[in-house]
């Protein structure tokens, strides 16, 4: 058996290797010990003039660009096919390769437009990279399982079809952990993904190949799925921004995931991208495709202009932000408080308010979220790595991944009954209830005569951190329990000459302490810094619009 899945995960790292083109493969890749690696791609060689130009390129000057014929998709889909792959040989970031297959559907929309005039769709010759849980009809999805070596996807997911219809070119796919439910990124078929900016750390997870990938602008934009913080972790470690939309609102039919048929925590698609223009012009394309007539779980709700144009929020003028300093259970770093204080400085600049959030029930939302996804966790994961005898991971440590027992596991959780499931999530819909009822009270606080139009929170206690040390997602999953809409935005980096570690506060558990005891300014060196801007549920386009304001007022402060 153990045999069989080891030469299994063996063949199917081989088969990876043999899709890169050859004439891409470096050989002057840095060392282990050289870190940051974010300039390496346009100094390695690789890269022509004009692909370096592209790949720098954000999002809406591409597709203008694209449009207008100036580019070509084929050359664009190269130049980010190349960086792709530099950033694979970095940061092993890639599942899926097929580039080729790519470049043939650019020739094919370059001459569409060539004969017609017209473009295919908004992402009308544009690369997008995709988490490898989307299926791809012809190609596999393993979601870092052994078991599912050789599964070939029979049809596409539903995005997959919406994101083509747009006029999009699917080119590479990208690692996950085994199970999905981790917040680092390893598993036993494709191994481990690092952090560009420092390859001591980890890019998060679970979508951390998106996150790699994205900073290292090998794609413009990429898909991850979230359900307890798996797109907005990455973003924040890796230096990007990242958006996690309410339930219902992505298609998600099509795609394989763990845990399926847990319904009250909902994973959700969400996009990468290097700029808030590839977030937004993703979500109007998708949402432009009606996807509701292909996925039954989609609600019937177009692109809201009204909703963008801020029309309940004062049409965007005096906004009135609540920072969340810190959750009442994890005293963020000196990093992450820096960059909520830049936050707030630069709204106060640019004419908002900003009051303090008090975080309420945080803790009951944390023992929820963990009830729900345990309750057949355990099961889940044992039918489908028992296929080949596969090991199932229990820690992020490197070289103890099937050996020590993390605590953050869901699978070490009691099952549930059908009873006590159904009580946690009665206590989850009361929870909710109360929690709107806290954000309108606000409109009392905040001078505005509305409520608070969102909250600013940390992603994590931390910035990035050593591989196997980041089982924290207290500041995320409580969104996803609430299923509310969250943009992360990048701010800075760790900078050793203002980020001093801080005498130690009164501790408010020995998880607080272990968290204030990993930080090291050496450890953390290059870091990116992010937060995330969050609004309530179903208000995804004001949150993308707020997250705009947010991001103008900090490039201008």
């Amino acid at each position: 058996m153990t045999e069989n899945w080891q030469h299994l995960a063996a063949s199917k790292k081989a088969r990876q290797q043999a899709s890169i083109p050859k004439e891409w493969i470096l050989k002057n890749i840095p060392s282990q010990h050289e870190l940051n690696v974010l300039t390496f791609p346009e100094s390695c060689g690789l890269l022509t003039p004009q692909e370096v130009e592209i790949t720098n390129t954000h999002v809406d000057v591409l597709l203008d660009k694209l449009a207008s014929a100036e580019w070509s998709s084929v050359a664009v889909t190269t130049a980010f096919g190349k960086r792709a792959i530099i950033a694979h040989q970095l940061t092993n970031c890639l599942t899926e390769i097929f580039i080729e297959r790519a470049l043939v559907r650019a020739a094919e929309l370059d001459a569409h437009l060539k004969a017609t005039g017209t473009t295919v769709g908004s992402l009308h010759g544009l690369p997008i990279s995709l988490k490898d849980q989307l299926s791809i009809k012809g190609i596999e999805s393993t979601m870092g399982y052994v078991s599912w070596v050789g599964r070939y996807a029979e049809r596409n997911a539903v995005l997959v079809d919406v994101l083509e219809a747009l006029g999009a070119v699917l080119f590479v796919k990208t690692n996950i952990p085994q199970t999905l439910m981790w917040p680092e990124t390893y598993n036993l078929v494709f191994g481990r993904t690092v952090n560009p900016s420092n390859r001591s750390l980890t890019c998060g997870g679970s979508s951390g190949g998106e996150g790699a990938l994205i900073a290292l602008k090998g794609s413009p934009l990429g898909v991850g799925s979230d359900v307890g913080g798996s797109i907005r972790i990455p973003s924040s470690f890796c230096g990007t921004y990242g958006f996690r939309p309410s339930t219902g609102r992505i298609p998600y039919a099509g795609a394989v995931n763990s845990l399926q048929g847990q319904d009250s925590i909902p994973s959700v698609l969400g996009p990468f991208s290097d700029s808030i223009h590839g977030i937004k012009v993703f979500f109007q394309g998708v949402l432009s495709q009606k996807p509701w007539l292909r996925d039954p779980l989609v609600i019937r709700k177009d692109w809201s202009e009204e909703q963008y144009n801020l029309i309940e929020h004062g049409r965007g003028k005096e906004l009135c932000f609540a920072i969340m300093w810190n959750d009442g259970l994890f005293v963020p770093h000196p990093p992450i408080i820096r960059g909520l204080g830049m936050a707030k400085n630069a709204l106060i600049k640019a004419g908002h308010k900003v009051i303090d959030w008090e975080p309420l029930d945080h803790k009951t939302m944390l023992d929820i979220g963990f009830s729900i996804f345990s309750a057949g966790a355990a099961e889940d994961f044992a039918a489908v790595s028992a296929d080949v005898g596969e090991p199932l991971i229990t820690s992020m440590v490197p070289g103890k991944e099937t050996i020590d027992i993390d605590p953050f596991l869901v699978v070490n959780k009691a099952p549930l009954s059908a009873y006590e499931l159904w009580q946690i999530q009665k206590k989850k819909l009361n929870l909710r209830q109360r929690y709107l009822e806290y954000w309108l009270a606000t409109a009392s606080k905040t001078g505005t005569g509305r409520p608070i139009d969102a909250i600013i929170a940390p992603v994590t206690p931390f910035t990035a951190v050593p591989h196997g040390k980041s089982p924290n997602i207290a500041y995320t999953m409580v969104w996803n329990v609430l299923d509310y809409p969250a943009l992360v935005i990048p701010v800075s980096r760790v900078d050793p000459t203002v980020d001093v570690k801080k005498p130690a506060h009164e501790f408010l558990s020995d998880s607080d302490k272990s968290v204030y005891e990993l930080y090291d300014l050496e450890t953390f060196k290059d870091a990116p810094i992010g937060f995330q801007v969050v609004g309530r549920t179903q208000e995804d386009e004001a949150v993308i619009a707020i997250a705009e304001i947010v991001d103008a007022a900090l490039k201008a402060f």
